[in-house]
């Protein structure tokens, strides 16, 4: 075996546990932060021992065990030092459960609780958004900081600051480590979906930058709503946010041309969308509604999604069930950006003057104030009714409020077409090549 082999086994081994280690660690010692730097030092006695020694047998119970003796003596530590009452209190207890509790045991203790613990805890509402992701994808997806700087195209020194200070918060505003309950738990169920739906939208169709899609942060999305619909089977929109994700998933292949250009939903070869996604996908959305309960925005989303999945070709979508779909969205979870998508299906399913009627009146919603995919729905909707100056007017702004550099090539492209196409001698009418469809709302 090469010298770096074992390095390797470890670096994959350390992505599988340290979820499970961290939140372990995060139960037994109410701090995210001191958690983490113990698995970290787990971590180091690993690649100083494990090359020469070899890797375990069990190699994550190792881990653990390693994590949980540096817990004991941190512990000790800190109550050694501790002034406040509550605190030296607390520290006493979490010892003495130590203390009690037989190692080897502990070990084979299910972790399932602790890592929804951690994943309530690290999309606590009492973060920003931006904290919950990053948060999340350090401690559950176990990304590094860079890593999550690349994916978000952001400075790493960005990233490290709002990891740092969302763990301070959870600290100085003494979060519970613990599962919500009764009423809480719906709104707090809300804030953990949409930590990885943000996660997954910024992977599928990305802010900014020079990519269109970052399929690592899908894949890492994904993988955190399969884990959270095994911990909480018993909720349909933590199902219908994973058919969701699955059947968007399905189409990343064919979203993409040879040279990373976007190619949008009407224009893609469906045959390269992927069939077990797919399948996978329509499942998590029959589990959702076998639960009996009212359909939530993402198991609708889902539903959208599923109409998509189930034409074999463009022209065999049934967008006036779409339509339909998106007004009970409309219905759930009112937005701007959902009445948005709305009118993209009303245009297919009754034609772009419909659309246009109800696009129009967006154009002064506060919320849509530079968001580009409204001039771009307006620019589409227009050329269709044969207005091709004003399309290439929308396009161009468009175009100029959006940060990615793929759509932007894209926009600008559409203006250019129907500049060409506003003479006299040169008429005609596009189909409805939107992309509003290919982000979500959020």
């Amino acid at each position: 075996m090469q010298a770096a082999d074992p390095h390797r086994t470890i670096a994959a081994i350390w992505r599988i546990e340290s979820p499970r280690l961290i939140a372990s660690l995060a139960r037994m010692v109410r701090d995210v932060s001191l958690a983490e730097d113990l698995a970290q030092d787990a971590l180091v006695q690993a690649l100083e021992r494990w090359p020469q020694a070899g890797v375990p047998e069990k190699p994550g119970a190792w881990l653990m065990a390693t994590a949980k003796r540096r817990a004991m003596d941190a512990l000790r530590r800190r109550r050694m030092l501790a002034r406040k009452q509550d605190q030296v209190e607390h520290e006493i207890e979490a010892r003495r459960t130590l203390a009690e509790e037989a190692l080897d045991e502990a070990i084979d203790d299910p972790v399932g609780d602790d890592l929804l613990r951690l994943l309530f805890v690290a999309c606590h509402p009492v973060l920003s958004s931006e904290a919950r992701v990053a948060l999340t994808l350090r401690l559950l997806g176990g990304l590094t900081t860079d890593e999550i700087a690349r994916g978000f195209v952001l400075p790493e020194t960005t990233i490290a600051q709002r990891i740092v200070r969302a763990k301070r918060t959870l600290l100085e505003k003494r979060i519970p480590f613990e599962i919500p309950r009764g009423d809480e738990l719906a709104g707090r169920l809300s804030s953990v979906l949409q930590v990885v739906y943000l996660i997954f939208n910024e992977g599928y169709t990305a802010t900014a930058g020079e990519d269109w899609v970052r399929p690592a942060l899908c894949d890492e999305a994904l993988r955190l709503g399969r884990v959270l619909a095994g911990l909480a089977p018993g909720e349909p929109e933590v199902h219908g946010l994973v058919a969701l994700m699955e059947i968007q998933t399905s189409r990343l292949r064919a979203r993409l041309g040879p040279r990373g250009e976007p190619i949008l939903l009407l224009d893609q070869d469906r045959s390269r969308w992927d069939p077990w996604l797919i399948r996978r996908g329509l499942q998590a959305l029959e589990r959702a509604r076998a639960l009996g309960r009212e359909d939530g925005p993402y198991v609708i989303q889902a539903a959208i999604a599923a109409c998509h999945a189930r034409a074999r070709e463009a022209k065999a979508t049934d967008w006036a069930q779409i339509a339909a779909l998106y007004g009970r969205l409309a219905s759930r979870a009112p937005s701007p950006v959902v009445e948005l998508n709305r009118a993209v299906a009303v245009a297919m399913a009754e034609g772009p003057a419909a659309g246009l009627a109800l696009v129009d009146p967006l154009v002064s919603e506060p919320a849509l104030e530079r968001y580009h995919l409204l001039p771009s729905v307006r620019g589409d909707l227009l050329a269709r009714l044969g207005r091709h100056a004003e399309a290439r007017a929308e396009f161009e702004r468009a175009a100029s409020w959006t940060r990615n550099a793929r759509e932007r090539e894209l926009l600008e492209r559409r203006a250019a077409e129907s500049a060409s196409v506003a003479s006299p001698e040169n008429p005609c009418q596009f189909p409805l090549r939107t992309h509003a469809g290919e982000r979500m709302p959020p």
